[in-house]
């Protein structure tokens, strides 16, 4: 998981497969682990995005439609000095509601820490006992580094998700700035030696949006109007490129 030949393997396999089996459909999904590590420009970067290169050249050269697209942006969440900008959020409301008072949730916690030691920029608190959301509300609103915090009934609607499975505060960093929950939570070790890079927020929701082929006038037309999701990717590869 660790290196850039995972998602280089990948490609190379993607690119078989049509040779020999020439599916319908196929989906190549590889990992971040590089643009985590590593920012835009430094040589590890640069190879890896060469090496990438030459492989969609080739798949492009096999005739497919492809669309290329990501699920997040990711900046360096570091300050000049090198130390992390984190938001301790668990401790800072336990601070000042008092520990089991609220449970803050890291959406991204998983087990590749090296890429960025389950920290985010979206998190979501849950409210015990009689703290209510709107006094967790004020105080985040207050912090440095927080871009913007709602309710679950207007994060549920600005951001298309199930309000039955929402936490009753949606919190989220600016640009510069990650949310984790108590220090100990998090692993940050596989992380010394490099900037913290990880899951943007808000102002990291513009992603490549790439076809290899022209939008034919329908698809171009709902492009112009803006509104694109990363998911609308799949139609416009299917129904909407001039080959």
């Amino acid at each position: 998981m660790y290196s850039p030949e995972l998602s280089l393997f990948v490609l190379e396999t993607g690119i078989r497969l049509l040779q020999i089996e020439k599916p319908l459909v196929m989906y190549l999904s590889l990992t971040d682990y590089i643009q985590h590590k590593y920012a835009p420009g430094e040589p590890e970067a640069n190879r890896y995005y060469r090496d990438m290169d030459a492989m969609l050249g080739r798949l492009h050269d096999l005739g497919p439609v492809i669309g290329l697209i990501a699920d997040h942006g990711m900046c360096d969440k570091s300050n000049p000095d090198g130390s992390r900008r984190i938001v301790w959020l668990q401790d800072v409301l336990d601070l000042e509601f008092g520990k089991n008072s609220t449970t803050v949730i890291c959406p991204i916690t998983d087990y590749f820490v090296a890429h960025h030691g389950s920290l985010g920029s979206f998190v979501r608190v849950y409210c015990h006992d009689r703290t209510t959301p709107e006094a967790v509300m004020k105080l985040a609103r207050k912090l440095p580094g927080i871009e913007a915090v709602y309710d679950k009934t207007t994060a549920a609607r600005r951001f298309d998700l199930p309000i039955d499975r929402e936490g009753d505060v949606v919190v989220i960093s600016d640009a510069d700035t990650c949310i984790g929950t108590t220090p100990s939570a998090h692993n940050l070790s596989a992380l010394d030696g490099h900037a913290l890079r990880t899951h943007g927020g808000i102002a990291e929701s513009r992603v490549p949006f790439i076809l290899n082929y022209p939008l034919n006038e329908t698809y171009a037309a709902r492009a112009a109007r803006g509104g694109l999701k990363n998911f609308h990717i799949f139609d416009f590869a299917i129904n909407g490129v001039v080959t």
